[in-house]
């Protein structure tokens, strides 16, 4: 059966609403262009062409995969993060905009060779990033998930920096030698949703992205615990380490500093006002 763009953008939109997906007829959209290689601009101009039969099968496929809470960036298996697109998948977590807040501190603390260590990598946006970033910068990724390092090191295949990024196996710094690695920056996206928490997320986050990148239990801190605490011996003099925090979390952050180890720089608000950016330097 012959349908043009506008009827199929049409009624995906009605589907994609009636699923209780924000933002429906935008998100029809954003599948129709990848499905078809081209921008919106494109499905506005040219909104009585005809679909092919396999392009309205595909698009019929990732309308209902979106209907059911898939998230749009499983399905196209790309999400944009600075300026750029890195392939996910559902072995990583969806980087998100609060993050690139976390790229942006490292970047103004970072000079040319800084060497740099990303804990909890995912599909490597953080580390892949402040590599295109800074010149001549190197990093170690670490990730627990070894499917996530492969996510992570395709994304630095594809963005021209795997000749300066090494990657490990690791829960959080475990597998890391301090006598081998002494590191100017340390950042990391840890897991930090509390567990009692999780319930209320919206159901593409909690049905879809990995558990072991959203919460690390009952109260969301463990992993920002071991971080406060294990990475001291990992840093140079004066080091800094930059991590994300959870919305309600910045004065609980703030009792767990050893202010005999760190001084708090700053904890930078995201777009919302809400503390989300943790800045520390070792002493």
């Amino acid at each position: 059966m012959n349908i043009s763009i506008a009827e199929a953008l049409r009624s995906a939109g009605q589907i994609l609403d009636r699923a209780g997906v924000p933002e429906a007829r935008r998100e029809a959209g954003s599948l129709l262009s990848f499905i078809l290689g081209k921008d919106r601009t494109f499905l506005i101009s040219h909104a009585e062409d005809q679909l092919s039969e396999d392009a309205v099968r595909r698009f019929r496929e990732y309308v209902e995969r979106r209907a059911a809470g898939e998230p749009l960036q499983y399905i196209t298996g790309v999400q944009d993060f600075f300026g750029r697109e890195f392939r996910v998948t559902p072995d990583v977590l969806i980087p998100r905009p609060e993050t690139e807040l976390l790229v942006e501190a490292a970047i103004e603390l970072s000079g040319p060779g800084a060497f740099i260590c990303d804990v909890g990598t995912g599909s490597g946006c953080i580390a892949v990033t402040l590599l295109r970033e800074i010149d001549h910068a190197r990093a170690i990724a670490v990730d627990k998930s070894p499917a996530a390092i492969e996510v992570a090191k395709l994304n630095a295949r594809n963005l021209s920096v795997a000749d300066r990024l090494e990657f490990l196996v690791s829960d959080c710094m475990d597998a890391l030698d301090s006598n081998r690695y002494q590191f100017d920056l340390v950042v990391s996206n840890p897991p930090y949703v509390a567990e009692a928490m999780m319930a209320g997320l919206q159901r593409e986050v909690r049905d879809h992205e990995p558990l072991v990148a959203l919460s690390p239990g009952p109260d969301g801190l463990s992993v920002i615990r071991r971080l406060l605490r294990d990475t001291p011996i990992f840093l140079k003099a004066n080091g800094h380490l930059i991590m994300e925090i959870g919305f309600d979390q910045g004065e609980t952050v703030k009792e767990l500093i050893d202010d005999d180890v760190w001084r708090l720089v700053e904890i930078k608000p995201d777009l919302q006002s809400i503390p989300r950016i943790v800045v520390l330097r070792k002493k």
